[in-house]
């Protein structure tokens, strides 16, 4: 990309989130992923991480602050379970999917000419953080919290629908989108006195893994498999209760 495509592309990016950094070099910071790092040593800017890693601490205080002011009756556990829902992996996805988050990004030439990078959820989620650091250390936290909270206020519908579900029937959703994958649950052993057992349960997708769980009835065991196979999924935050 030449610097003036780099511009104009840059340009384009500001007029979609509807905020124009004054340091452009934190716009470019927020978009490099690592392996663009890797391959151009002569980039003097570094890669998103270090971005990332505030944006996930801004995105957390301005959602938990956010829920506790539209839900003041619902108890801490329906609070930590909607923020959950709010800053997974998924969610974050859609909303960088939503600008196009990923056409912006440098790539390296494996990843750039693969295509999957821009479309791969866990790179264009923590590419949406690092753009809210990027905007919060270019203005305020006032400016992050008004580009944040219409779309936050937009995906709680969403997730309240969601969140209807248990998680079994969650995975079995999601699952249901492809016909040939087939899930099943297993039981992997129990313990404890008779008056205190403990069961253990396993969930596969077709033949592989996908989570683990325990509680003291086996329905519980197996809603503790599904939402850890939905933690590696990357449908549920793992700070979910």
């Amino acid at each position: 990309m030449t610097v003036n495509e780099t511009v104009l592309s840059d340009d384009l990016l500001q007029e979609r989130i509807g905020y124009r950094f004054r340091d452009n070099t934190l716009l470019s910071e927020a978009l490099t992923h690592s392996s663009y790092c890797n391959e151009n040593k002569q980039w003097k800017l570094p890669c998103n991480e270090r971005l990332e890693f505030l944006g996930d601490s801004i995105l957390s205080v301005i959602t938990a602050e956010f829920l506790f002011s539209a839900f003041r009756r619902e108890d801490e556990g329906f609070l930590t379970r909607t923020r959950a829902a709010l800053v997974c992996e998924s969610t974050l996805a859609v909303l960088a999917a939503e600008i196009g988050l990923g056409d912006f990004m440098y790539f390296g030439h494996g990843e750039q000419h693969s295509g999957g990078g821009k479309m791969r959820k866990s790179i264009i989620a923590d590419a949406f953080e690092a753009l809210l650091a990027a905007m919060y250390l270019d203005s305020d936290m006032e400016t992050v919290r008004n580009f944040l909270l219409p779309r936050l206020q937009r995906m709680l519908e969403t997730v309240s629908r969601r969140g209807t579900e248990d998680y079994k029937s969650m995975l079995q959703r999601i699952v249901q989108q492809t016909p040939e994958e087939h899930l099943r649950y297993e039981e992997q052993g129990e313990e404890g006195p008779p008056h205190d057992r403990i069961f253990h349960f396993a969930v596969y997708l077709n033949s592989n893994l996908l989570g683990t769980g325990s509680g003291r009835t086996k329905r519980e065991a197996e809603q503790e498999a599904a939402k850890h196979a939905l933690i590696l999924l990357g449908e549920l935050d793992e700070t979910a209760s």
